[in-house]
């Protein structure tokens, strides 16, 4: 899945990792279950198996009023941005970020003509920089990121590297 896409997310995922942080799959609407969170994607930048997701959220006045307390206090907010998608304004919650392989994800976010959502690439730069950022720090050992993102990133990565040495495997043996 290429960088800058949204997508949605298998139920599978929050079997296989229980964090009582992670943004819930589905969520009732007016009386109907609907797919929510809907995640912007962009690739890790050491192992490209793993795709970070950051939920967005149509609820633009309550996270501006949060961005804007943590500017007050902080002089700076890297953990929600903002941008236009579908032509509506929607927060980019950082502050959610979450690990994924292509494995759990269960579809893209496509329009009514089925094509794939995309937003300005100035966006998609401000939130994957500050993204990254983020993610830098939280490794540094600041809880700034609410789901345990590195523990799950922990384990995709020994997932990833042990499908490899899997298939690595099973390439030598087949070329015996």
């Amino acid at each position: 899945m290429d960088s800058g896409r949204f997508c949605f997310l298998a139920d599978r995922y929050y079997e296989d990792f229980p964090d009582e942080y992670l943004m819930r799959n589905k969520e009732v609407v007016d009386g109907v279950l609907r797919d929510r969170p809907c995640f912007f994607v962009f690739q890790d930048s050491v192992t490209p198996e793993i795709l970070w997701l950051v939920p967005i959220s149509s609820n633009y006045a309550k996270y501006k009023a949060l961005y804007d307390k943590k500017v007050e206090r902080y002089k700076k907010c890297n953990t929600i941005r903002f941008g236009e998608v579908l032509g509506k304004q929607a927060a980019f919650l950082i502050q959610n970020i979450c690990p994924v392989t292509k494995e759990y994800i269960r579809e893209v976010y496509v329009d009514k003509n089925g094509v794939e959502i995309q937003i300005d690439g100035r966006i998609a730069q401000d939130v994957i920089t500050n993204a990254r950022e983020v993610l830098a720090i939280s490794k540094r050992g600041t809880k700034i990121i609410f789901p345990d993102a590195n523990a799950i990133h922990k384990a995709l990565c020994e997932r990833v590297v042990s499908a490899k040495s899997e298939k690595a495997l099973a390439g030598s043996v087949e070329s015996v």
